[in-house]
Parts: C-alpha cells; sequence; structure tokens
C-alpha cells in the first residue's frame, strides 16, 4: 500500500499506523480473498507479495506451502508483517530490481497508492520467471467517488486542494493495456463494484485512509477534525443508513496476467 505522494509504497502520504490500519480497515485483507483465489498459490512457489502491508494475506499465501516474500515501502508496516515471522523486504515498488526470481507476483490494495503504473509492471514483469503470474487487486475507475468529491468540496471550502494524482484508479482497458506494454498475456480483468460495511464508521475511514493526504495538503492538524467532520456530514444521506451504519462506494480492479514466454529480459 502506498500513495503518489509518498516516497515509498505502503503510506499514504505520510505512513501507515499499523494499529489504527488493523482497527479500522481490517476488512482490507479480508476481502482480498477472492484474488487470492484466482492467484491459486501452489507448494514450493516462489511468491513475492507486492504491498504486504502488515503481512495479513501474506500469511494466507505462505500456508499454501508456497515459498513467500513480502515487500512493502512503509517501514511500520514492514515491522508489523516482520512480527508475525514473515520474511519482508522495505523497498519501494518503483524500485524493484529482481530478475526471473518468481513464479508469481501478488498485489492486493496497493497499485492505486503507486504511479507511474508503468514502472511497476516492468518490474513486477522482471522480477517473474518466463511465464510467470502477476495477479492483484486494487482501486479502479469510480472507486470512493463519492468520499473523494465530498472531501474535495470539504477542502476547497478552507482553501485547500489534493493532489490531482493522489490515487491511480484506471478502468479495465486502461490497466490491460498497461499490462500488455510491459509483456503481460492478460487472461482477465474486471471491474466490480463492492459496497463495503465500515464497521469503525467514516470518521475512522478518513482518519486512516485520508489523514496523510490532509496532512500532504497542508491542513493544521486543528482543522483536519473540521474537515472529517464536514466530510463526514455530507456524505451520510448517501453512504449511511437509517440505523447508522456506513458503507463505502468501493469499485475494484481484478486482475490476472501471464509474462509471456519471450518477453526479453533487462541484463
Amino acid at each position: 500500500m502506498a500513495s503518489a505522494a509518498a516516497s515509498s509504497i505502503g503510506s499514504p502520504a505520510c505512513g501507515w499506523d499499523p494499529a489504527l490500519y488493523a482497527a479500522n480497515a481490517g476488512f482490507v485483507p479480508a476481502l482480498g480473498n477472492i484474488a487470492l483465489d484466482w492467484l491459486a498459490p501452489g507448494p514450493g512457489e516462489a511468491i513475492l507479495d507486492l504491498g504486504c502491508g502488515d503481512g495479513a494475506l501474506t500469511i494466507k499465501l505462505a500456508a499454501s506451502g508456497a515459498h513467500v516474500e513480502g515487500l512493502d515501502g512503509d517501514g511500520a508496516m514492514v515491522q508489523a508483517a516482520r512480527a508475525r515471522g514473515l520474511f519482508v523486504r522495505h523497498l519501494d515498488a518503483r524500485e524493484l530490481a529482481d530478475v526471473a526470481r518468481f513464479d508469481a507476483v501478488f498485489s492486493n490494495a496497493t497499485l492505486h497508492w503507486i504511479r507511474p503504473p508503468e514502472t511497476v509492471a516492468a518490474n513486477v514483469a522482471r522480477a517473474l520467471k518466463p511465464g510467470g503470474r502477476f495477479v492483484g487487486e486494487f482501486g479502479g475507475h469510480g472507486n470512493i467517488a463519492a468520499i473523494r468529491t465530498a472531501l474535495a468540496a470539504s477542502l476547497a471550502r478552507r482553501g485547500y486542494s489534493e493532489a490531482p494524482d493522489a490515487n491511480y484508479y484506471p478502468a479495465p482497458d486502461e490497466y490491460a493495456a498497461v499490462l500488455t506494454a510491459a509483456g503481460f498475456n492478460v487472461t482477465r480483468v474486471e471491474l466490480v463494484p463492492r459496497p463495503t460495511p465500515l464497521p469503525a464508521g467514516m470518521a475512522a475511514w478518513l482518519e486512516t485512509f485520508r489523514g496523510g493526504f490532509l496532512d500532504a495538503a497542508g491542513v493544521p492538524r486543528d482543522e483536519q477534525d473540521a474537515i472529517i467532520a464536514e466530510t463526514e456530514a455530507a456524505l451520510a444521506p448517501v453512504l449511511r443508513d437509517a440505523t447508522g451504519r456506513w458503507t463505502a462506494d468501493y469499485v475494484r480492479l481484478r486482475f490476472s496476467a501471464h509474462l509471456t514466454q519471450d518477453t526479453p529480459q533487462p541484463e
């Protein structure tokens, strides 16, 4: 997990707090199981979990009998994953330089944090063995559209603005073109509307996933609570039901691709 405003994968502009993430975003790895099924990891396979976060899904990969390695750009998340007994490198995906090491690369809820996507796809292609597969899921076109619109309006009213490229949410054909250009055969790519319950509520979601962006936008801490409260109030009519339960308007892009056998590997 990483942001366009961050220097490394795994942090929304100013870094993740593993405890906050576990408390307010435990649904993220829990909902990554379909992509994991698409991967179908096998015993003995060498698999890289790109953007492994605190390792909640990496553990499941390892349970398949695969030889799993994690990678994340956020130091706090790396330490949390290592505390689970996992081997995890603290590295930005844009700096991945492995050559023909892995049978598969898996990624969940990470690729929307990283730009340019072409660099990541090329690095993954280089890291895979011929015929290796790249499978994952991340935010797609239309992801959290209502939330982003409400937050942008709250920021604008106070003279702030979020970076226009803060996240990468492509349409299926757009991302398929990125993969194809990197040497992949795209076997499956789909956009999946996935309304997602927020057990901890909208304010907790905004604090967890957009707090770093507020810092990066130059919003003083004493204004952030007011912006979050205003954004929450604007979203209540559309994302909170009559009993007070919140649902985020998630849209995910899920994909599976295989590296062509003749993709040239850089020296």
